[in-house]
């Protein structure tokens, strides 16, 4: 009962923002449409992204105007969750927001190290990071150099393992993007118990331990198909938690010696079953696939809980992830078919 009272009015706010979410249909809709522009009309004829579509400017229907707008989209549905939120479930939030944390300061490092005539155009979400991040977008924005970028981040739990990282060797994007993740991941593991009790802690340890698991198996995979790691090095870029994934399980995905011994070793792993391999999916559509089933069953049986709030940002995020693929898609003349490939996955 105590639930259901702290945890009513979210989960009626929630169900109503869910029901304005994308349906399998309107991507369809999407996929036959010629331009972004078009998407754009579309958008904000059909969907809940009118009101925000309606602040950009004629002139700037350009796919990265777009896709900023629908990240400040996340965000007001972030801002929505937490101002119905009680102080506790304010605390989960708090950890959720890590992931949007590392998304930064990575594309930060990316515009560092690559030296873009227009380095920083992130100011869109400084009202955002202000009011809840620990990071300050007006000290990011003034860096020019990976060493100015990690000092402007002193004071911030991410300042002390990107210092030893800048200061132990030479380090390249890929090192600061594996020290990051590697961080986020197992800080969110260590902290969780801080943070949740009880029934609600046993659900983040299933959600988070599974999304290890399941990124480990997408590094695995690409780290063997498309970059030809060897297996020493495989080892140094997983998460090292095995949830449901036995060390010895790890040992013979990392060390299968082509395709065919790796998908063997897969289909031994719990989430095969929720994976059909005939499908031909991407391990990235596996990847979705399973979460998708993970968090809508978690939700479920436990409605009442921060499942509501956890596959709503999910659902969402994976949305917008497929909306920016379509726009690429389209902008580059791909046939409905193709575009719906790539976006691939589901919807609800």
């Amino acid at each position: 009962m105590g639930n259901l009272l702290v945890y009513s009015g979210i989960v009626t706010k929630i169900r109503a923002m869910e029901a304005k979410l994308l349906k399998p249909e309107q991507f369809e809709e999407i996929a036959n449409l010629h331009n972004v522009p078009e998407v754009v009309s579309y958008l904000m004829e059909h969907t809940s992204y009118t009101d925000i579509l309606e602040e950009i400017d004629d002139t700037r229907l350009h796919r990265g105007d777009i896709e900023k707008v629908l990240v400040e989209s996340l965000y007001r549905d972030y801002t929505k969750i937490y101002r119905f939120c009680s102080l506790e479930q304010r605390k989960f939030l708090h950890l959720y927001i890590k992931r949007y944390e590392i998304d930064l300061i990575n594309y930060c490092f990316r515009i560092v190290i690559n030296h873009y005539a227009e380095p920083f155009d992130i100011n869109y979400k400084k009202p955002f990071f202000d009011r809840y991040s620990q990071i300050s977008i007006e000290k990011l924005i003034t860096s020019r150099t990976t060493d100015e970028l990690v000092e402007n981040l002193k004071g911030t739990e991410y300042y002390e393992p990107l210092r030893r990282l800048r200061d132990g060797r030479a380090v390249t994007l890929f090192d600061y993007d594996l020290t990051l993740d590697l961080y986020y991941f197992s800080s969110l593991w260590k902290e969780r118990k801080k943070v949740l009790k009880k029934k609600e802690l046993e659900i983040f340890t299933r959600d988070c331990g599974s999304k290890i698991d399941l990124l480990n198996l997408q590094w695995i995979y690409r780290a063997k198909r498309y970059y030809d790691m060897a297996p020493a090095d495989i080892y140094s870029i997983l998460v090292p938690i095995h949830y449901k994934i036995s060390m010895d399980l790890i040992k013979e995905l990392v060390e299968s010696s082509n395709k065919e011994e790796f998908y063997a070793a897969m289909r031994k792993t719990a989430y095969s079953r929720h994976y059909d391999f005939a499908q031909k999916l991407t391990i990235e559509q596996m990847y979705a696939e399973c979460l998708y089933h993970l968090y809508t069953v978690d939700r479920r049986r436990n409605p009442y809980s921060i499942a509501t709030i956890n596959t709503y940002l999910f659902m969402k995020e994976e949305e917008l992830k497929k909306l920016t693929t379509a726009m690429e898609c389209i902008r580059y003349g791909l046939t409905p078919s193709e575009t719906l490939a790539y976006v691939g996955g589901r919807t609800q």
